[in-house]
C-alpha cells in the first residue's frame, strides 16, 4: 500500500499525498472512484528513474471529505495546479487516469500547467459519458445517501467490479471500497458522482489541440466505461501518436495491465 503521509491545505481542503523515489518529479493522477492506491502496483517500478508524487483528488480515499464540499471535475484542476505550485514542480512528468486524465487536461488549458510529458489512459475527456448508473444517482442523490449500509456495500462493490475486465479480489475490492464506508465516506460516494457534470469537458474539449510535450494515450480494449474509439478520438486531438490499445484491460488498466503502465512509462524515459 502506498503512504499518503503528508498533508496540505489547497482551497481550503485538506489534500493527502505522498512521494517516492529519485530522478525527474512524476505527478500520478487517478480517477474515480478510485483513490491513490490505484498506483501501488506501478510506483515501486518506476522509483529508480523518477520521483514519483501521489495524491487523493479532493473528496477522495484519504484527503478530506465534508458536506456541501466541492469535489467536481470544476475544483480539481484548480487543486492540481496549486499542488504544483506547492510541490516546486514546472515541468513535471504525468501519468493519469479517467478523472485525472480530465484534471490533467484542465490543468494544461485552463491553468496553463506544463508537462514534460503526459501518459494519459481511459480519461473522462471526450463526450458523451456517464453511465445509466450515474445518471441515476445524479437525479437521487438523497436516497443513495440514505441506504442501509449492507445495501450500499453491495452497489458499491458491484459498480466497481465493473471497472475490471479481469475478476477483482474480494481484497482488491475492499482497499477501493474502504474511503467510501461509514456515514462520511457513503455520504461523499454519492456526493462526488452528483457532481459528475459534462459541462467540465465540454467547457475544455473545444481547445483541445497537440500538447507541446510528449504525449502518450493508453486505453483498454474492454472498456466498459468509456468505449476505446473515445481514445482514439482523443489520441487524434491531443498527440501525435496513435493509440495504444491494451489487449485484456478494461477500464482499470491497474489492475487489467499494470505492467502495460510501466513498460509505457519507461519507453516515455527512453
Amino acid at each position: 500500500m502506498l503512504h499518503l503521509d503528508q498533508s496540505t491545505e489547497v482551497l481550503g481542503n485538506t489534500v493527502r499525498w505522498g512521494m517516492q523515489g529519485k530522478g525527474a518529479p512524476l505527478v500520478a493522477i487517478h480517477g474515480t472512484p478510485f483513490s491513490a492506491q490505484v498506483w501501488r502496483r506501478i510506483v515501486p517500478y518506476l522509483i529508480d528513474r523518477w520521483t514519483v508524487y501521489f495524491y487523493d483528488l479532493v473528496g477522495y480515499g484519504q484527503s478530506e471529505m465534508r458536506e456541501d464540499q466541492d469535489v467536481s471535475l470544476g475544483v480539481q484542476n484548480e487543486v492540481l495546479a496549486a499542488l504544483l505550485r506547492e510541490w516546486r514542480l514546472d515541468r513535471p512528468h504525468v501519468l493519469a487516469h479517467d478523472f485525472g486524465g480530465a484534471t490533467a487536461l484542465r490543468a494544461y488549458f485552463l491553468n496553463s500547467a506544463r508537462y514534460e510529458s503526459l501518459t494519459i489512459f481511459d480519461a473522462v475527456a471526450i463526450a458523451p459519458w456517464g453511465s445509466p448508473f450515474v445518471q441515476h444517482v445524479r437525479h437521487h442523490e438523497a436516497a443513495f445517501s440514505g441506504m442501509p449500509e449492507y445495501m450500499h456495500r453491495a452497489v458499491l462493490a458491484s459498480y466497481l467490479r465493473t471497472a475490471a475486465n479481469v475478476p477483482l479480489s474480494d481484497e482488491v475490492v475492499d482497499i477501493y471500497s474502504a474511503p467510501w464506508l461509514g456515514d462520511i465516506g457513503q455520504q461523499a460516494f454519492y456526493r462526488q458522482i452528483a457532481q459528475m457534470d459534462q459541462k467540465f469537458t465540454d467547457e475544455v474539449q473545444l481547445l483541445y489541440r497537440r500538447l507541446d510535450c510528449p504525449v502518450t494515450v493508453l486505453w483498454g480494449e474492454k472498456d466498459a466505461w468509456i468505449p476505446v474509439e473515445k481514445g482514439e478520438e482523443l489520441a487524434r486531438l491531443i498527440s501525435d501518436r496513435p493509440l495504444v490499445r491494451l489487449p485484456g484491460a478494461g477500464h482499470l488498466v491497474q489492475e487489467d495491465r499494470p505492467e502495460a503502465i510501466v513498460a509505457a512509462m519507461l519507453k516515455q524515459a527512453g
